[in-house]
């Protein structure tokens, strides 16, 4: 069972949890782009650490996120304490209750970062910008993945490392559910484009994949993005479109004195 939320001072204190499951996929800070070129693929832009000049030209509470990006995203939110979070964003305590209720909610904080530069910024840009056509722009997720997974800094995804170190239900549980749907939400609508039957069930098995890719690279498959691809493209091929309007089903013609439904006397 997961451990309850101490929000306390010391360096240790965060979320103590037993953490049963034995998950950890190890984060990293996901800020500013970079560009980097990966085997195989086209050259990617990946976000990047927020520079020390800059967090300390911000705001606190723009101080607070960026330090909390950084951590939460290298080492995850139930391994990271308060006197960490303040120290690296050389902020007082009282910036941190005068901003945020709680751990808790710096974390979620994290997770609507994450998902602007994660996400929106780097995911959803670089498949559009690798393939026009809807059906390749959701085989070019699996190709971004792949550049991702051969990087030494691959860290693994926040949504997911945090859905599972969390207490089933918490805010910060369904605050991470809530920004995996809306990757699933991207897929559901190129499904759509691609005129394909029950978008909403074929964007949860796609998105099983590029999940089970991660978990799968987290595991030291740096192969498993091309994997996942290959079974992506049966998945695609296989998938029953929607009829078109202009292909209905052309009527039966019958002939004139024919009645289909009599059956023919058989001659005595």
């Amino acid at each position: 069972m997961f451990g309850q939320v101490n929000f306390g001072s010391s360096a240790g204190t965060a979320f103590s949890t037993s953490n049963a499951r034995g998950v950890g996929i190890n984060i990293r800070r996901h800020g500013d782009a970079r560009s980097v070129s990966a085997p195989g693929a086209m050259t990617a832009k990946e976000p990047d650490l927020v520079s020390k000049s800059t967090r300390e030209a911000a705001k606190p509470r723009e101080r607070l996120i960026d330090a909390a990006y950084e951590l939460f995203a290298t080492n995850g939110v139930s391994q990271v304490g308060i006197d960490t979070i303040l120290s690296k964003a050389r902020c007082a305590k009282a910036s941190l209750y005068g901003n945020f209720d709680s751990k808790i909610d710096l974390a979620i904080a994290f997770l609507d970062r994450r998902e602007a530069v994660w996400t929106r910024e780097w995911l959803e840009t670089e498949i559009k910008e690798r393939a026009s056509k809807p059906e390749g722009r959701l085989l070019a997720i699996f190709d971004v993945f792949d550049g991702w997974f051969r990087k030494h800094s691959f860290e693994g995804c926040s949504f997911i490392n945090i859905l599972l170190e969390s207490k089933v239900n918490s805010p910060v549980h369904r605050a991470a559910a809530i920004h995996l749907s809306k990757i699933r939400a991207i897929v559901q609508a190129l499904a759509q484009d691609c005129k394909l039957r029950a978008p909403e069930q074929f964007a949860q098995v796609w998105h099983m994949l590029m999940k089970g890719s991660i978990i799968a690279a987290c595991e030291g498959n740096r192969n498993a993005a091309r994997d996942a691809k290959r079974a992506a493209r049966l998945v695609l091929q296989g998938w029953q479109q929607t009829r078109r309007s202009n292909q209905r089903k052309k009527p039966r013609i019958v002939r004139e004195g024919h009645n289909p439904g009599r059956r023919r006397r058989r001659a005595t």
